[in-house]
């Protein structure tokens, strides 16, 4: 385990030297370091690091859902509504399509619907400061994607978790996605309705039982969730989304980081273990396949967006090319698909392609007056030396 902080470390740190993000490169430490890598091998088995990785999961989980409000969505309106719904619409429906295309099955299919549909909330925010676009005019509809997104998919996931958990006939599946159900409405009424007395229950002023009380809570309903059919992942942003509107919503966050990075870059090194680079050839091609299309589909996006909020065509750009990474739910469905046995291409394909878009899409970002020179509506702006002053016109 000490290895696996270091090595992450390492490279993380060689990585960001060049503004690449730490996802991509935490996954490369553990196809470097696995036994399915010639070389020094750190960790025999990925199993052995199972307890962490899960852990890692189910924090990042419960920081998503710290993060979010739920006035984020009515303070946006139908603008924001419109340009989530429309994104994941392109998005989804691509994926649904390619899955279906490649003919790997029906659960698979649903798998990769999920992989290309859903952005990555971390690399997301991550370019946003790293470039120092928090103030800008496309910002706003960029994060209120990452709301509906988030929505979407504590939905997806419940709905998912019967298909592949393989329900016996049509009764089986409505009973298990009823249960499910039922239980993020419990879940959901309790994050609506019960802030108040959820916050009093966790209000202290000692941080060490702050951080053991909501770990506890995080972890805990994580493991019931998953009694009932819901991903644990779903459970712990659940009690994040509680959290997160009480009084020590905001100490929570502060006290939450350290935990959820390290813990988190454990997750993505056991994904990278279970990783087989020679598998990686017999998935190139869908893999670059699927990377274009994502491209496609968040340039047409991006287009909507800017249709919805009159935005020219470098805001457009920003949107489309900040939107383009995937990442920690890719992951999530990737272990799923494993744990429910589905199509053993399934796990080299997302590695592949989360990989190559975690490392594109910031420096996509970076770029991004590029693409605004191919988009309609883009107007060269003059230069200052060759512009004519302005004309004074007396009234």
């Amino acid at each position: 385990m000490g290895g696996a902080f270091v090595a992450a470390a390492v490279l993380a740190r060689l990585g960001s030297r060049i503004g690449l993000p730490t996802i991509p490169l935490f996954i490369l430490a553990g196809i470097m370091l696995g036994p399915n890598t010639p070389g020094f091998v750190l960790v025999d088995d990925a199993h052995d690091l199972e307890m962490l990785s899960a852990l890692g999961l189910v924090l990042l989980l419960f920081y998503l859902g710290l993060e979010f409000h739920m006035d984020d969505l009515k303070s946006g309106g139908k603008r924001m509504a419109l340009a989530g719904c429309g994104y994941l619409a392109l998005n989804v429906g691509a994926g649904l399509a390619f899955g279906f295309a490649l003919g790997w099955g029906t659960s698979e299919a649903l798998v990769l619907a999920g992989v290309l549909g859903i952005s990555s909330s971390a690399i997301v925010t991550k370019v946003l400061v790293d470039l120092g676009r928090i103030g800008n005019p496309e910002t706003k509809p960029i994060l209120g994607i990452i709301v509906v997104e988030d929505i979407f998919l504590a939905l997806y996931l419940a709905a998912l978790q019967p298909v592949l958990a393989g329900a016996d006939g049509p009764t089986q599946a409505l009973t298990q996605t009823g249960k499910a159900f039922a239980f993020l409405l419990v879940l959901a009424a309790a994050a609506r309705w019960g802030t108040r007395f959820i916050g009093r229950l966790f209000s202290t002023k000692d941080n060490e039982l702050l951080v053991i009380s909501f770990l506890g809570a995080a972890v805990l309903v994580a493991g019931i969730a998953e009694e009932f059919g819901v991903a644990d992942a779903i459970g712990a942003f659940m009690v994040g989304l509680m959290l997160g509107n009480t009084t020590s919503g905001e100490r929570i966050r502060e006290l939450v980081h350290p935990l959820r990075d390290a813990f988190a870059a454990i997750f993505f090194f056991a994904f990278g273990l279970s990783i087989d680079p020679g598998d990686l050839p017999s998935v190139l091609w869908p893999v670059m396949i699927a990377v274009c299309l994502t491209v496609v589909m968040n340039v047409l996006a991006g287009l909507l967006a800017a249709r919805i909020y009159d935005f020219d065509a470098q805001p457009t750009a920003n949107i489309a090319s900040t939107l383009l990474a995937r990442g920690e739910f890719a992951l999530i469905l990737a272990t799923m698909a494993a744990a429910a046995g589905l199509d053993d291409r399934l796990s080299p394909f997302i590695a592949g392609y989360v990989l190559i878009l975690a490392v594109i899409a910031p420096l996509a970002a970076g770029k991004s007056h590029w693409l605004a020179r191919m988009l309609p509506n883009h107007r060269e702006e003059p230069d200052e030396a060759s512009a004519e002053p302005p004309k004074l016109v007396n009234h």
